[in-house]
């Protein structure tokens, strides 16, 4: 009997069953986010504190120009804990941002020789920031320690909230720019210069009310509600604006759609011009 060959055509649209297919290649998740970590930090001789000493170079040069020659104001807070806590959110969706969009180049064998949800490469560069971020929120409590700060336990039960927040926006918006990046390869041009004006209409370095009657435009950027939220339940600050955080839950949710269906859209092309 002859044998039957076995085609396998990825889908137009996106379905409930790309996401179990993801589960059932959990393990091949797994090995990226593992491969990407041993990748990153191999053969340096500090290794992960390389995590741990970017943010906090970066929030000490914020301190310096930002808040004690700017004055910015810090909401009664610390400068350097208020600038480090949105480093910390703003680093791992900027960094799995600029990442996530080169994946598919960088990964092209394995996209041209063998089958498995291309889903995976993006969303597995952006779990690889989290390792990041665990280690860099360590030094955030030792900020707080040294300024007699103690973090609220609203913080803390909120922060799995904000991560999922965090990384639905950076795999919605990693997908659609991988996916348009491997026909148009300006956006590894582009995207870094975009990601510096992203980092100033991102209250990172500034309080949102710094906009006075302007601040709603701020709102429209969906970390402006994680990083509003970031501090204000971990410092106690001030209350939770759970209408802020619910808009930003909403807008990446949309682009997480979004980035899955322009994705999947355009997957069938990938094989042919990566």
């Amino acid at each position: 009997m002859r044998e039957r060959a076995l085609v396998i055509k990825p889908k137009k649209t996106w379905s409930l069953d790309d996401f179990k297919e993801i589960w059932r290649y959990r393990e091949l998740l797994f090995f990226f986010v593992w491969r990407d970590i041993k990748v990153r930090y191999k053969q340096t001789a500090i290794g992960i504190l390389w995590a741990v000493i970017q943010p906090f170079i970066t929030m000490v040069v914020f301190s310096v120009f930002f808040g004690t020659l700017a004055k910015i104001p810090s909401e009664g807070i610390p400068y350097p804990i208020f600038v480090y806590t949105g480093i910390l959110f703003w680093q791992f969706f900027s960094s799995s941002l600029g990442d996530s969009a080169n994946t598919l180049i960088t990964n092209a064998s394995l996209v041209t020789k063998v089958y498995f949800p291309r889903l995976i490469i993006p969303i597995a560069d952006t779990a690889t920031k989290l390792v990041d971020l665990f280690f860099a929120s360590i030094v955030l409590l030792f900020i707080m320690i040294y300024y007699h700060y103690t973090p609220h336990l609203m913080g803390i039960l909120l922060a799995p909230l904000l991560l999922l927040i965090s990384f639905l926006g950076a795999v919605g918006a990693g997908l659609i720019l991988s996916a348009i990046n491997v026909k148009y390869r300006d956006v590894r041009y582009a995207l870094p210069f975009f990601i510096q004006i992203l980092l100033f209409v991102t209250p990172v370095i500034y309080p949102p009310s710094i906009a006075g009657k302007y601040s709603w435009i701020l709102a429209i950027n969906p970390m402006t509600g994680v990083l509003k939220a970031a501090r204000g339940s971990l410092l106690g600050t001030e209350p939770v604006n759970w209408a802020l955080l619910g808009l930003s839950f909403v807008a990446v949710s949309i682009l997480f759609f979004v980035g899955v269906a322009l994705f999947k859209r355009t997957e069938r092309y990938f094989a042919d011009i990566v």
